[in-house]
């Protein structure tokens, strides 16, 4: 039995420049990311018969590979050539498709961490991260850039270069204990209720990506000069950095925000808020707020009755958590 534990993850700034879009023909991306104390689990143990079992919100029992439904875990056994005889069951601290946290990608690098382990083989992060965006982009297809497989791989908080040859330089972005305590002091999610499908966000983007160029090269320069505001502690530059991603994230494509969220992300703000934005593609999942230690009563209680989700920053990525019978 294998079981893999997999951090989500926030983004701070130059979500949408991790695109192939954009960072093939434009300079290259880059987005500055954190893994969050929130998990994907997934146990992986040898089932007695020739059949596959995979339990997430539903189950599935298959006789052959290629009849699973459940597409990440078939292009993950796939490549790592594991075929049969075997149960999968996944467990997510925050449930669901379209939270914002890129759940997806941080499934797709937990459930290659325990299919290769299985098989006694292990994989460093940057190999886990690529071999996840190979099944995520390319396999199956899927609008997405490459942020969250590389954030939920390393873990930490960190600065993310996509090149052009769709390389990824990957920088941890230091911070004590103590101070990444502090930094998770000043950090809030708000569950808005919301859930929609990213891709078709992401799908709207991409076609608008040439009439976007000055907007994404901005957001580019953006993730730069949050990396500077945490090297130098400024976490309220921090937000208002944030603050301005977000006005230009709004204008990229349809879908991105609305007027219920514009509603409450003016209220967060009115409450003492430095900054935030909607986590991921947009359109719903988490508002994610930063703001003085102070204020997140008066903030939670402008946005009743959405729940406030404390995090923090973890600087663990994709780990093996046990190996047995």
């Amino acid at each position: 039995m294998i079981i893999t534990r997999t951090p989500l993850r926030v983004s701070f700034a130059g979500g949408g420049t991790d695109l192939a879009s954009y960072y093939r023909s434009h300079g290259g991306g880059a987005v500055v990311s954190a893994a969050i104390d929130r998990y994907v689990h997934v146990l992986v143990n040898e089932k007695f018969d020739q059949s596959i079992r995979i339990a997430y919100s539903r189950t599935e029992n298959v006789e052959r590979l290629e009849d699973l439904q459940h597409g990440l875990a078939r292009e993950a056994m796939r490549r790592t050539t594991v075929r049969d005889s075997l149960e999968i069951h996944t467990i997510a601290d925050i449930p669901g498709e379209g939270t914002g946290l890129g759940s997806s990608s941080s499934l797709t690098v937990g459930l290659l961490n325990a299919l290769y382990a299985y098989r006694g083989v292990l994989k460093d992060p940057a190999e886990l991260a690529e071999e996840a965006c190979q099944i995520e982009i390319d396999d199956l297809h899927g609008t997405l850039g490459k942020q969250d497989q590389y954030i939920a791989a390393f873990g930490g908080l960190r600065h993310f270069e996509f090149r052009s040859d769709d390389t990824v330089r990957t920088t941890p972005i230091p911070l004590t204990a103590k101070e990444r305590e502090e930094f998770s002091s000043h950090l809030s999610l708000f569950y808005t209720g919301l859930t929609r499908k990213a891709e078709g966000i992401l799908k709207g983007q991409e076609a608008r990506t040439d009439q976007n160029i000055g907007t994404l090269d901005a957001m580019r320069a953006l993730a730069d000069n949050t990396r500077d505001a945490f090297l130098r502690h400024d976490w309220a530059a921090v937000g208002s950095i944030l603050d301005e991603g977000w006005r230009l994230k709004r204008s990229l494509s349809a879908g991105i925000s609305n007027e219920q969220i514009d509603g409450w992300y003016a209220k967060a703000k009115a409450a003492g808020a430095w900054g935030g934005k909607i986590t991921g593609a947009g359109g719903g999942g988490f508002l994610l707020v930063v703001h003085p230690s102070a204020q997140h009563a008066q903030i939670s209680s402008a946005l009743s009755p959405m729940r406030r989700l404390p995090v923090k920053i973890t600087p663990e990525g994709s780990r093996i958590l046990f190996v047995g019978r």
